[in-house]
């Protein structure tokens, strides 16, 4: 089912998220659901938050085919190293690109959508993606990390952007 995206500056995108308790059938029709929402957009990533769900699930899939599906659940960064600073763009800011400055190697440990625990050791674009979708579960925003003459900006933008589609 395809859900509904918050866009900034909707208050609920600024909600903390809460940690999965359980991976049963409900959490694994969300991840199917946050997978065919995020492919149909279409984007790389989607944190739960983004769908006005506050549980601590993000998908991603960085590959060009669309068949590579990552899965996190609860996921803790356990080590950040390097440096890599890429253009981010975000489903909740149609049409905002922006360069950020984040790791570049990360490990982490989550649950997959079976409820399985899993490490995954990343680099590049994944370890980026990974990072701008576990700020969302946070409450956070990749334009969090921009001057606040910018995020005024593009507020404008996303502002008169939505008056005129309305």
């Amino acid at each position: 089912m395809i859900l509904e995206i918050l866009h900034f500056p909707d208050p609920r995108l600024r909600t903390r998220a809460q940690f999965v308790q359980k991976v049963d059938k409900t959490i694994q029709k969300l991840v199917d659901d946050l997978f065919e929402t995020m492919y149909q957009a279409p984007g790389i990533g989607l944190a739960a938050t983004q769908v006005n769900v506050h549980k601590r699930i993000i998908a991603i899939d960085i590959s060009e085919e669309r068949n590579q599906p990552v899965c996190l659940i609860n996921p803790t960064i356990l080590t950040r190293d390097g440096v890599e600073c890429l253009e981010e763009g975000c489903l909740s800011l149609p049409g905002i690109f922006e360069e950020v400055q984040r790791a570049k190697n990360l490990t982490v440990q989550a649950l997959n959508r079976e409820g399985e625990a899993i490490l995954l050791t990343t680099e590049g674009l994944l370890s980026v993606c990974i990072q701008h979708e576990m700020d969302h579960l946070e409450g956070k925003l990749f334009v969090d990390y921009l001057s606040p003459l910018k995020r005024q900006r593009i507020r404008k933008k996303l502002t008169k952007q939505t008056e005129k589609s309305s």
